[in-house]
């Protein structure tokens, strides 16, 4: 006699389908649920490792923490010392400590009190308004020189290359009476570019840095594969086309590492600023905060820590942000792939 039950399934064999779905997706759904279940649960605690002997420590393990202290005291000395500086009501060195007797915030007012004889705004400004285009430009210019070098052959392309190299050996401050008579001519003929202009400073910057940040970025485009560039050239797209749609974006992060080193520098600088700046409105930060120790009555120095303190604080946040950015950046490229 045949079984009533047979040919028909068991329903606690059965996987109830979803809602709008199989029982296909129920079983996947159940194999998720499962391997999620698995992932939650508790690791095993690691073995802990046995505990050195104090001497065998401090060979193999303290050492290191000791000269990380010491580094970071050394690092962070000044920094507590200029801090100090700035809010200590005794505006000489002599009788300046760590830590203050007495303290004010009156320094911090002292930069702002006087725009007419020490516009420290407009100095700021200046700082990054000359920073800005400085880096900007700085960019463009190492990324096309970079792109020519990296994706074209030509004749004296080795020989462009070690050129590049070899002027970034000879500091810039050498050539401070050519770059000063050369602003000067050019100011009779272009006064926008001539001396005392900013124009004429971000122009001293590109040279000095474009061929150390051209060879940078070369070997960040070398560990582009160039199938990508021929498989655009296939579609009829152009050097141009390629550089800007296909080059640029995957190379963005050593542009990025470039364009802030290059900011924070340019910011900081002194010796060029302060030899073809010449009027008050125009200088820059760091030569502006030079004025505070040329004072006609005595070097005001806590003004000088206090101008120091807030100038450096966007530069910090700058590097603060994009930490990540700039390590990225400079270990990306550094295997070619």
């Amino acid at each position: 006699m045949a079984d009533p039950d047979m040919g028909r399934s068991n329903d606690s064999d059965q996987i109830p389908p979803l809602i709008g779905g199989t029982a296909q997706s129920a079983r996947s759904a159940a194999a998720v649920t499962q391997v999620r279940g698995l992932l939650r649960r508790d690791k095993a605690p690691k073995e802990k490792l046995p505990k050195l002997p104090p001497g065998r420590w401090l060979r193999e393990v303290g050492w290191r923490h000791l000269l990380g202290i010491v580094v970071a005291i050394f690092a962070l000395y000044p920094v507590v010392w200029i801090l100090s500086a700035s809010v200590n009501e005794l505006d000489t060195l002599a009788g300046a400590r760590l830590i203050p007797a007495s303290w004010s915030l009156d320094n911090y007012r002292e930069i702002f009190s006087n725009p007419a004889l020490n516009p420290f705004l407009t100095w700021l400004w200046n700082s990054w308004k000359v920073a800005l285009l400085a880096a900007s430009f700085n960019v463009l210019l190492a990324a096309m020189a970079a792109y020519a070098f990296s994706r074209f052959r030509f004749r004296g392309r080795r020989m462009g290359l070690l050129t590049l190299l070899l002027l970034q050996v000879f500091p810039q401050f050498l050539m401070f009476i050519a770059i000063f008579l050369i602003l000067q001519r050019i100011g009779i003929v272009f006064p926008a570019l001539g001396l005392n202009t900013h124009l004429g400073l971000v122009l001293v910057y590109l040279g000095g840095a474009v061929g150390f940040n051209t060879f940078l970025i070369k070997g960040f485009m070398d560990s582009v594969p160039t199938s990508l560039d021929e498989s655009a050239r296939v579609d009829g797209a152009g050097p141009t086309l390629i550089f800007w749609r296909i080059i640029v974006p995957l190379v963005r992060p050593i542009l990025a590492v470039i364009f802030i080193i290059t900011l924070v520098n340019t910011f900081s600088e002194f010796l060029l600023a302060r030899t073809l700046l010449r009027s008050t409105e125009q200088l820059t930060y760091a030569v502006g905060l030079q004025t505070y120790t040329l004072a006609e009555y005595g070097s005001k120095w806590g003004s000088l820590a206090a101008g120091a303190v807030v100038g450096a604080l966007p530069v910090v946040l700058t590097f603060l942000v994009a930490q990540r950015a700039i390590v990225s950046g400079l270990t990306q490229g550094s295997v070619k792939g």
